[in-house]
């Protein structure tokens, strides 16, 4: 089995984006906000959406199962107050558990949280338990930068975000650490804010001890890690001079990497830095990155491709096709247990 861990709701119905601007523009005018129940969305809709779009690739590309979350760059937590983003989360929520019903042998849910600039993360939980027990979603989204490109959030080490740590553990899924739209004109949402969050969200675990407090806490960080694996001699001498434990032993029992990285190159410096323990297999297609790579002729974010003709073993490509997702996301191994996969 082939399991894509990096999935999002792109290609949802048009209707999602005409409701999400009515409540942006509900903001400033409180006659324009729209109730929840206005969104109206067949479930003939759902499947137009899918079946056309990530089910086809899946097909073409021979992947069996994605772990499907909402849109990254429609989170953007950083418009509006808790009220606005709780009800936006619970909606997206909603339309990805109905994809899930819909196609359960191809799609299964990962939650977005109703983050807010400076609200307490503890009114994200409500969210998480309804996802994880009503809809049956295996993971959250963890966005470390609710602002939206200001960085204005405690670093993840810091006991500001303990209350999501404590939840994640005792409901035994694992966080993506995945920022949203970039509202600073410094940072290319999906070129740089995408990649920067990569980054320093590994940089802010390595600088912790956040898991000695939290052992079993995991963290999937995409994109590849953004510039962890080019530089991890630079962060195996950070960790040296900082009297840290070997990253093998400080961090890497927690943190795992996503295949989203878009070249040969990359995926095989990736394969060769990182131990495969720590690789999942992903996509993220209809994503950032769509088009074709005139190099080769295939699809940039074709990634099972770049896997295949990687010098990993037989062995080492079923861990990171699906062993390493099913030891990551307890859930999920056993919601395929559960139908004898």
């Amino acid at each position: 089995m082939i399991i894509d861990v990096h999935g999002h709701y792109t290609t949802a119905p048009k209707a999602l984006e005409d409701w999400r601007n009515r409540q942006i523009a509900g903001i400033k005018d409180p006659s324009a906000k729209p109730k929840a129940s206005e969104l109206k969305i067949s479930d003939d809709e759902l499947r137009e959406s899918i079946v056309n779009n990530q089910l086809k690739k899946m097909q073409e590309r021979g992947s069996d199962l994605t772990i499907f979350s909402p849109r990254a760059s429609f989170m953007a937590h950083h418009i509006g107050d808790f009220e606005v983003s709780s009800t936006w989360a619970a909606i997206c929520n909603e339309l990805c558990a109905r994809v899930s019903q819909l196609f359960p042998d191809h799609f299964i849910g990962a939650a977005m949280l109703p983050q807010s600039p400076g609200v307490d993360p503890r009114t994200c939980i409500p969210e998480m338990e309804n996802c994880v027990k009503e809809y049956g979603f295996v993971g959250i989204n963890l966005n470390p930068d609710p602002s939206g490109g200001h960085w204005t959030s405690p670093p993840l080490s810091d006991r500001h975000w303990y209350p999501i740590y404590e939840k994640m553990v005792e409901l035994n899924i694992p966080a993506m650490i995945h920022v949203s739209t970039s509202c600073n004109a410094c940072f290319h949402t999906t070129g740089a804010h995408y990649l920067n969050a990569d980054t320093t969200a590994f940089m802010q675990c390595l600088t912790s001890d956040l898991f000695k407090d939290f052992p079993t806490l995991k963290f999937l960080i995409p994109h590849g890690g953004g510039a962890v694996p080019y530089h991890w001699g630079r962060f195996r001498g950070l960790a040296q001079e900082m009297k840290k434990p070997l990253l093998k032993d400080h961090l890497l029992k927690n943190i795992f990497f996503d295949t989203c990285v878009y070249h040969q190159p990359g995926i095989d410096l990736l394969t060769k830095v990182i131990p495969v323990d720590n690789i999942l297999f992903a996509s993220e297609m209809i994503g950032a990155v769509k088009g074709i790579d005139p190099e080769t002729g295939f699809p940039y974010d074709d990634t099972k491709r770049y896997i295949e003709a990687s010098t990993l073993s037989a062995q080492d490509r079923h861990k990171v096709y699906e062993g390493n997702a099913r030891r990551v996301f307890p859930r999920l191994d056993a919601a395929l247990k559960a139908k004898g996969k």
